[in-house]
């Protein structure tokens, strides 16, 4: 039965998965669910990907509150999309593979899930069922006196009474009646709330309808009985389901001064209840322990160690960790030796022959210095004699715990018997820890994961790729990071970007990394120590403290500045470094090279989780790096259809400017060019070709360059716009129609200027005199590239000084705001107020006109091209 719902919709941008985990996350925290929040936000993610991401439509949510647990439902409008069925043999691929990884996280973490299809919808979902909680302890008591018991009387009546789904009395004992007077048949179907007094329980504000609802409840109320009066009682209220699977609860009443007979005890120290009367502890693990366990892992590790300590009267102690396979074992915890050097450092579980040489077996070593390198994690401690017993779980090697002393011969079996039977009582508990430590790192590196998938998938610059990347990395899984990057095969790995979670000893640390090799671009998956950085920090440290100390020569105090930073800077790196390749489309294209400043190793978690945000980051990057490369290339092809720098005319002002629709684009379907034909007489032209984008600036450059080499053949300008008429039709299907004003001007003696024009299809020119008025200066005439036989005629037109001829592209009378629309007209009236300005300054109101025409960005190109011819005198 569905108790709660929840739905959004979220549009099929990037940010809408970030939007929805959001969502579902605030949604299961308000139901109580924290329990499983992770998984459904990891799924929910993933599937909304594949929505709004990878299917491009927008995505419905819906979360479903039942009895059983929660149902999420991702659905979006793209039902042709195939998903493989549960019950099919189908391979999803690999986990590292894009797609499909949101099916594969649903079977790995979901209880169900499925796929539903209509004729516009696909919903993939998933129920994850709730954590099933321990209702309660029950501790025993100590033993008492006599004096000490609980008072009742002389028969202790516990009334049962058993509660249907919706809060009636279905079944009620002798006991019952006794207590309350009511015989069965006359409170048999009536609502408990008719007898109930609710509460009576101190502090508490428990409802009866919540209180009949929980798994279990104890508390006391009154019950009026049948003489009018109201009889406190103790209850306790269980949960169950009758033979038909229906949820009804079974309640237990007492007395209130006889609670103790169903009242849970409340759990006290082992110092307290654990102890029996011969002073023996019933809770080995806790007496080991002590009250109450640490609930981390770390902690009760540590604690463990400490008792192991103080339980031998050792020096020092440790416990380390087995790897899933067994073959190695990871420092975990130590007291009383270095832990900052050798903390998650590895050794082998077999590490010779015989049976002091596996840790799976208790060992007794009286001097280590007869047996150098025996137990290698006390190498150079100063301990002498140690002993080391494993600890196991279900005949499983899970880690190993010892303790060392400082003098020799300190243990015999005796103490390695005692410490084994300590470390038999802990073992369970320790790998219990372990594993939930581990399901929270799981669930940890999903979520992590997810949230670098999101950031690296948002961008293609290659720059602000490498700050992500290393943004991700500092300070989560290391102190500070270097990427290398390799541009091409046979060139050397180049230092990119270096980040340190402290930015004042990035510039050192940079400083530092370029006097050292590169690491060897190896393509082999997976961490590899990388010693170098390291060595070269220690010898500039050393360097450092001799100078200071005078003894390179010369005064100390001409070197004493320099020493903080390069200290500081061999501390940063001193510590472990690893490097993992960068791999992409089979190529190695860079090394990410992570580091700490001690001799605290990695853990093999945290390497684990660095190689898959590895991976993620060199796809990012290369897919960065091609978007350059092909950004770049399209570019310099559009820079290449433009026309170079406009001709110095003597005696005409010529301004041009020029706007592409479209991001990225510098070239569209209109272009513009004025070139010198022969002496003095140059040809100017404007165009539009149908639509915008690459296809149209394919026609642009075949019209430009024709117009060029035609207009230089001495052509007139009705031949040449034929010419070009027939070059296009000759492209067959990539042709488009193109509108076009191409004309000739020729400057004269007397300072006017003379132009042959002809419009073919293209919006009228503006001619504007020094009077002010405006009217068109040609007659419109076919466009090209639509019919074979083309007549066309051009016209002569005088501009006398200070005369202005404004040509533009349809682009800047289209524009539009809502259903206005600039026009014609519009145009000639921006126009009237250009009296007396020069080219370049017409060219810009009627610019500036045109962008505060509308407040949305152009949706298509635009050309403006203004001649003016100017009078005896500068303007």
């Amino acid at each position: 039965m569905i108790t709660a719902r929840a739905a959004a919709s979220f549009e099929p941008v990037g940010r809408s998965v970030a939007s929805a985990r959001s969502f579902v996350r605030d949604t299961l925290q308000g139901w109580g669910f924290a329990d499983i929040v992770d998984d459904a936000v990891v799924l929910t993610s993933e599937l909304v990907t594949n929505a709004v991401v990878h299917a491009g439509t927008s995505a419905d949510l819906l979360c479903l509150r039942s009895d059983e647990g929660v149902r999420i439902e991702v659905a979006d409008r793209y039902p042709e999309r195939e998903i493989p069925l549960q019950a099919s043999a189908i391979n999803m691929g690999s986990p590292d593979r894009e797609g499909g990884r949101g099916l594969q996280l649903c079977a790995a973490l979901a209880g169900r899930w499925g796929v539903e299809y209509t004729p516009t919808h696909k919903t993939v979902w998933f129920q994850l069922d709730l954590p099933a909680r321990t209702v309660g302890t029950r501790a025993a008591g100590p033993a008492l006196p006599a004096d000490l018991l609980p008072l009742a009387d002389g028969r202790v009546r516990v009334a049962v009474i058993q509660i249907d789904r919706t809060g009636h009395i279905t079944a009620w004992n002798e006991d019952a009646e006794d207590l309350f007077g009511y015989p069965a048949e006359q409170v048999t179907g009536k609502p408990l709330t008719d007898l109930a007094a609710w509460p009576h329980t101190p502090g508490t504000s428990t409802g009866i309808a919540e209180a009949l609802q929980l798994s279990r409840w104890e508390g006391s109320y009154g019950i009026r009985a049948a003489n009018g009066r109201v009889t406190p009682v103790y209850a306790s209220h269980l949960r169950v389901r009758d033979t038909g699977g229906e949820p009804s609860t079974v309640c237990l009443l007492v007395r209130d001064h006889e609670r103790a007979v169903l009242q849970t005890p409340l759990r006290v120290p082992a110092s307290d209840s654990s102890t029996t009367s011969e002073g023996q502890s019933t809770d080995p693990f806790e007496v080991f322990i002590g009250y109450p366990a640490p609930d981390d892992l770390d902690g009760l590790l540590q604690r463990t160690v400490e008792r192991a300590r103080d339980m031998l009267d050792g020096d020092s102690a440790f416990l380390l960790l087995a790897t899933d396979d067994e073959t190695e074992l990871e420092v975990r915890a130590s007291t009383g030796l270095p832990s900052a050097r050798q903390r998650f450092a590895r050794v082998p579980v077999e590490a010779g022959s015989g049976r002091y040489g596996s840790a799976r077996m208790p060992a007794v070593h009286d001097d280590l210095t007869a047996v150098p390198g025996a137990v290698p994690l006390l190498n150079g401690t100063g301990m002498r004699s140690v002993v080391t017993v494993p600890l196991k779980v279900e005949g499983r090697l899970t880690g190993s715990l010892g303790v060392a002393a400082e003098a020799p011969g300190r243990y015999s079996n005796e103490e390695a018997l005692r410490l084994q039977f300590a470390a038999d009582r802990i073992a369970l508990a320790v790998e219990s820890a372990r594993l939930g430590e581990l399901e929270r790192l799981r669930r940890g590196s999903l979520n992590f994961l997810v949230e670098a998938s999101d950031l690296l998938a948002g961008t293609l610059d290659r720059d602000q790729t490498l700050a992500l990347m290393a943004q991700m990395t500092v300070p989560t899984l290391a102190t500070w990071c270097a990427v290398y990057t390799i541009a091409h095969q046979a060139s050397e790995p180049y230092l990119s970007y270096v980040l340190h979670e402290d930015e004042e000893l990035i510039d050192g640390i940079k400083s530092l990394l370029s006097k050292v090799p590169p690491p060897d671009p190896v393509p082999t998956p997976g961490a590899r120590v990388w010693t170098a950085p390291a060595e070269v920090a220690h010898q500039a440290a050393l360097r450092s403290s001799m100078r200071s100390l005078g003894l390179s020569g010369g005064p100390t105090h001409q070197v004493t500045p320099g020493i903080g930073p390069t200290l500081a800077t061999a501390s940063a790196v001193g510590g472990e470094t690893v490097v993992l390749p960068l791999v992409a489309r089979n190529r190695v294209i860079g090394m990410l090279t992570l580091g700490k400043p001690t001799d605290e190793h990695f853990r093999q978690e945290i390497l684990e989780l660095a190689e898959d945000l590895s991976r993620r980051a060199a796809l990012a990057l290369d897919n960065a790096r091609l978007y350059s490369e092909r950004t770049a290339i399209s570019q310099s092809l559009q820079r290449s259809l433009l026309p170079p720098e406009l001709p110095d005319i003597e005696g005409v002002e010529v301004e041009v400017i020029y706007r592409a629709a479209g991001e990225g684009n510098e070239v569209g379907g209109d272009f513009y060019d004025v070139f010198p034909i022969r002496d003095g007489a140059y040809g100017f032209a404007i165009g539009d070709v149908c639509g915008t984008g690459p296809n149209a600036a394919a026609v642009t450059g075949l019209a430009r360059h024709a117009l060029r080499l035609l207009a230089r053949e001495g052509l007139s300008g009705p031949a040449v716009l034929e010419r070009l008429n027939s070059a296009i039709l000759d492209e067959g299907a990539r042709s488009r129609f193109l509108t076009l004003l191409y004309g000739e001007m020729r400057p004269q003696e007397d300072g006017s200027a003379e132009l042959k024009v002809v419009c073919a299809g293209h919006p009228l020119p503006l001619r504007l005199r020094q009077d002010g008025s405006v009217e068109p200066a040609a007659e419109p005439q076919p466009l090209l590239g639509v019919i074979d036989d083309l007549e066309l005629y051009e016209q002569t037109i005088t501009l006398d000084p200070g005369d202005v001829l404004l040509c533009v592209t349809d682009g800047v009378t289209e524009r539009r705001e809502g259903a206005r629309m600039l026009g014609d007209d519009g145009l000639a009236d921006v126009l009237t107020t250009c009296t007396g300005l020069t080219a370049g300054a017409v060219a810009a109101r009627i610019m500036r006109a045109v962008e505060r025409f509308a407040s949305d960005a152009p949706s298509d190109d635009m050309a403006i091209l203004a001649m003016r011819v100017p009078g005896l005198h500068k303007d």
